[in-house]
């Protein structure tokens, strides 16, 4: 059994996103007693992240942005950044420790502290550009991690895996011409569906071409596509990669009960997608896995199928 960080902080709950906003503190509550009544936290090595140094930040984000955000929630009260993208008195703060969080999570692994691990954190990250807040998204924690391993840690290839059911446009900008970051992709296309970008065509530029790699799906998606996209498209390019680490953008929202997408995979589904990446990591790069939370909106699919990733994290 591997030994898996389950790397948490209170005040993500601070973090408000406003009345009705599906990005909710109820959803950290809800995985957090799920892991709890079946016994997973138990099991879990419990790590408690510190927020992340502007130094971290900068290495995606630009000051301005770290300082506009810490300005806005300075303020007091609830007010948008953008019109789905709101900030509260504990935005800043939870957002620091969200980045802070897969930063530690990472160097607890590469450390061989632990095994692997999953970061239940919010705000989420991935739709976080350089300068820009937007998607439910403020800082990019997965692109803060990676940035870690890679200038801190020494690593000199890293992987990304996003299977939120939203295009990862914050984390595919910041890496798209660097060679040593591969960002893989599944999710909704089409029809207006947020945040529009992710086609298929979308390979990276300059040095970065062919480290983008981007398998948009039509609504309707089950278990059985997700894996074929994972064995016939991801799988081969990790390998071919053969990187140090993988990071995996942990959305839950492709879940057939979300109600901001349109997929139909089920808990057992994102258990399966964990095994695979498991597999993965223990070929090219000792197991180091660190997942960090994206969506996921309702709030019973999303703690079962936060259980079964841990349950999957842990038999790796």
């Amino acid at each position: 059994m591997a030994r898996t960080a389950l790397v948490y902080h209170p005040a993500f709950l601070d973090h408000d996103s406003g009345p009705g906003h599906p990005e909710r503190p109820d959803r950290l509550v809800a995985l957090m007693e799920r892991l709890e009544d079946d016994g997973l936290l138990q099991r879990c090595v419990r790590l408690t992240p510190a927020e992340a140094s502007l130094e971290a930040l900068e290495r995606v984000h630009s000051r301005r942005h770290v300082e506009y955000l810490a300005e806005l929630s300075g303020l007091g009260w609830l007010v948008a950044e953008t019109p789905d993208t709101l900030v509260s008195p504990g935005t800043y703060r939870a957002a620091l420790l969200a980045a802070g969080a897969a930063v530690l999570a990472a160097d607890a692994v590469l450390d061989g502290r632990v095994d692997n691990a999953f970061c239940p954190l919010r705000p989420p990250g991935h739709h976080a550009e350089h300068d820009r807040a937007m998607g439910f998204c403020y800082l990019n924690n997965v692109a803060v991690a990676a940035r870690h391993l890679l200038s801190v840690r020494g690593l000199q290839r890293v992987a990304i895996v996003d299977w939120d059911v939203h295009h990862p446009n914050g984390t595919q900008h910041t890496f798209e011409d660097d060679p040593s970051v591969l960002v893989c992709s599944v999710h909704q296309f089409g029809g207006g569906f947020f945040p529009g970008t992710g086609a298929a065509a979308e390979n990276g530029r300059g040095p970065g071409v062919g480290a983008t790699l981007n398998a948009p799906q039509g609504p309707g998606c089950t278990d059985a596509d997700y894996l074929d996209v994972m064995r016939v498209q991801f799988a081969p390019a990790i390998e071919r990669f053969a990187p140090e680490f993988i990071l995996v953008s942990t959305g839950f929202d492709a879940h057939r009960a979300d109600p901001l997408g349109s997929m139909e995979l089920t808990d057992e589904g994102f258990a399966a997608l964990t095994r695979q990446i498991v597999d993965l990591a223990a070929r090219h790069c000792q197991g180091r896995v660190v997942s960090v939370l994206e969506g996921g909106y309702d709030l019973e699919a999303l703690a079962g199928s936060a259980a079964a990733h841990v349950r999957a994290l842990l038999a790796a």
